[in-house]
């Protein structure tokens, strides 16, 4: 190992020390008591619970998402809210997770899918009703997403398609489920899809629009951790989404969960990943097809 020499401060210490002096003195500002170990027992309770497996350069950003349940049970350190949630969380497991998830979406975010989906459905026999899984939902845009291309595609809300969207998050399917979003998340849209898909508020529901009841009726939203052991789930799926949330799981547990939805998807049905996600590790299972597009492994 080689060995760093650091110039001595005026005070004889070394620079060296100088950044875990500033993190000793941040945590003295901190409203909280929160260390280290701390941390390192929110990454673990975390991975066992949702797979997510933290940076270890995530500990400021811990401390800020779960302040607000120490205070909520009026709590002094996180070292108690830990012993807390290990001894009887309850509902504080989903308050933790919650809490914990990051939910970054948009609607129609990489384009490209939305192009392929559209493909997808166009080579679907004339009688048959779809299935499509949007199996990371956050806030809504993407499953919502998917209903308005189906909805173009077959010409009406009439479309013989059934959109299932979950997410681990209760609290953004609670949005999601209520589809009003303010004005501005709806700018890439354009006139003809706002004027078709959603309905502006007035009065006191200014400056938002809420998602209309027929685009409504087509999607389904449901709570689901992706690492339970059962999926109450029934396929085939044309298509799955599991997009920006593989990021999140070491590789392991990313193959763990293709595993297990490869079977729900159809025959010629696709897979789309998230922009940063990559499958080589399991190229056994799954076949490039596309930007972030994926067939399972072995089919034309």
């Amino acid at each position: 190992m080689d060995r760093v020499l650091s110039k001595p401060g005026r005070d004889g210490t070394s620079a060296a020390a100088a950044p875990a002096d500033a993190a000793a003195a941040e945590a003295g500002r901190r409203e909280f008591r929160y260390s280290r170990g701390d941390f390192e027992r929110v990454r673990a309770l975390i991975h066992r619970r949702a797979g997510i497996a933290l940076a270890p350069g995530k500990q400021d950003m811990v401390y800020s998402r779960l302040v607000r349940r120490l205070r909520h049970h009026g709590l002094r350190s996180f070292a108690e809210y830990l012993d807390l949630l290990e001894r009887d969380g309850g509902d504080e497991w989903e308050a933790f997770t919650n809490a914990l998830t990051t939910n970054l979406t948009d609607f129609f975010r990489e384009a490209h899918h939305f192009d392929a989906l559209r493909g997808l459905l166009g080579a679907q026999p004339a009688s048959a009703r779809l299935q499509i899984w949007s199996a990371a939902a956050s806030t809504g845009e993407e499953p919502y997403s998917i209903a308005m291309t189906a909805v173009e595609h077959f010409g009406g809300f009439h479309a013989p398609v059934a959109v299932l969207a979950t997410d681990i998050d209760t609290q953004v399917l609670d949005t999601a489920r209520r589809g009003v979003y303010p004005a501005e998340r709806l700018a890439k849209l354009g006139d003809e899809r706002r004027r078709r898909f959603f309905l502006r508020g007035t009065g006191p529901n200014e400056g938002y629009c809420r998602v209309r009841d027929e685009l409504r009726r087509l999607v389904e939203f449901r709570p689901l951790n992706l690492l339970d052991a059962r999926w109450d789930l029934r396929g085939p799926f044309a298509a799955v989404f599991c997009r920006n949330v593989m990021i999140y799981f070491d590789k392991a547990t990313q193959r763990a969960i293709v595993e297990k939805i490869l079977p729900l998807l159809a025959p010629g049905g696709l897979f789309f990943a998230g922009h940063s996600e990559s499958f080589l590790h399991a190229a056994d299972l799954l076949k490039s097809c596309g930007r972030t597009t994926y067939r399972r492994a072995g089919e034309a």
